[in-house]
């Protein structure tokens, strides 16, 4: 037993590595289908229960591919290139103030949309609109990145996570704004200030606005931006009713993808060979890893001793909980970690104050690092296609400084929200 668990943990922890280092510049989804694949093949966890992890993840995959439907539609009817012409004019030439544009944007677009959205939808907008004022786009597009874990816990829908850490214990929207708008809003100014010191010399310039006719949103655009509202405002009565968002994401994605190609007569292939479907394997392997050590037995030790902490000390056990998350999201990414957490939490029947510690962890402490999150992980594919490339180290330098402020005084204000 000993041997079988350990070479699950080895071929789990060396996936995540792939994921994390993508040696050989090979996708993430490569080591982590590979690590799911072997998880099989030397019988460490049968098909049928692989086949099944792999099904849990059904409502994120519908949730994902409807908001890349909208971003590339967006993309190719010029609703980016709209908005791009737009922030920039408003930014009056100032690079900061374009700045404080673009992260206000990301705050609103996280909140109502998911963090997910936020980096499919509004990073080829950024670069757009980084192009269009002829700024280095780094500055702005780590914006995207940051705010999609920010302002993650605003909403339960600010976040996919969110719900499945919570699951069937899933607070009233009341009593989640009692716990959470404070650390949210801590959380965002945290970041602002963090990023915008960090960014400062990059951001000291102006930036080139053009003279001439306003830009104008052509019909095409305007329907796609009417169908992202529309998501926007499905996605909160869905998350009120406390449904799934996974198909109703879908439908209004394919909803608007088909009537835009109707009135333009196109071709559904032009939208779909642009689509970043690698990122669904991607999810199905992390799933199909995480139930692989579900198997070994260290899920329900960790709900032990979970409960028994929180019953002694449930203050510092919030505290720690959080603070050993937060790191643990950036080692295995939070998607998984999240699913470790739901299962964790809700064995041992914690409290909301320490399951609100944990969640602030899985949403908030992926801005360590580039892959710590699902969110980071989409943005880095979304800046590959615009010929922009982070690296692990260039994004650690920011993340070291930018995180661990807003994760700390987050948690404070959660203990003051639930005190």
């Amino acid at each position: 037993m000993f041997t079988h668990n350990a070479a699950t943990w080895g071929i789990a922890g060396l996936a995540t590595l792939g994921v994390i280092a993508r040696p050989w510049n090979l996708p993430e989804y490569i080591w982590a289908v590979t690590g799911a694949v072997l998880l099989i093949a030397f019988d460490l966890l049968p098909w049928r229960d692989a086949v099944a992890a792999a099904g849990n993840g059904t409502d994120v995959y519908f949730f994902l591919i409807g908001m890349m439907l909208l971003a590339e539609v967006a993309r190719k009817e010029g609703l980016f290139d709209w908005f791009a012409e737009l922030a920039v004019k408003h930014s009056r030439n100032s690079a900061s103030r374009l700045f404080s544009i673009v992260y206000a944007v990301g705050t609103l677009v996280t909140i109502f949309l998911s963090n997910d959205a936020t980096a499919v939808v509004l990073t080829p907008a950024v670069y757009a609109a980084t192009r269009a004022a002829k700024v280095e786009p780094l500055p702005y597009l780590f914006v995207c990145a940051f705010i999609a874990n920010a302002a993650s816990f605003v909403l339960p829908i600010s976040n996919p996570a969110n719900l499945v850490l919570f699951g069937a214990r899933m607070p009233t929207l009341p009593q989640w704004l009692h716990y959470f708008l404070l650390p949210s809003i801590v959380a965002i100014a945290a970041t602002f200030i963090m990023l915008r010191l960090s960014l400062r010399n990059s951001l000291s310039g102006s930036v080139d606005v053009r003279d001439g006719e306003p830009a104008v949103l052509a019909r095409s655009a305007a329907i796609v931006a009417a169908g992202i509202g529309a998501t926007a405002a499905v996605l909160l009565a869905t998350s009120a009713l406390g449904l799934d968002l996974g198909i109703p994401t879908f439908a209004c994605g394919a909803m608007v993808t088909v009537i835009v190609l109707l009135l333009g007569r196109t071709s559904p292939l032009s939208i779909a060979r642009d689509i970043s479907w690698s990122v669904l394997p991607l999810v199905a392997g992390l799933f199909i890893l995480v139930e692989g050590l579900n198997r070994t037995g260290v899920l329900p030790a960790l709900a032990e001793e979970l409960e028994r902490t929180a019953a002694r000390s449930p203050h510092a056990t919030s505290w720690g909980a959080g603070v050993i998350t937060a790191i643990a999201s950036n080692l295995i990414n939070n998607l998984p970690m999240g699913l470790i957490a739901a299962t964790t939490t809700q064995a041992a029947q914690a409290s909301h104050h320490v399951t609100g510690a944990i969640l602030i962890g899985v949403d908030l402490g992926p801005n360590l690092s580039v892959t710590g999150s699902l969110a980071t992980i989409l943005w880095l594919i979304a800046l590959r296609r615009e010929g922009e490339h982070v690296g692990a180290l260039r994004f650690l330098q920011l993340g070291i400084v930018v995180m661990p402020p807003a994760l700390v005084l987050s948690l404070l204000a959660l203990s003051l929200s639930a005190s």
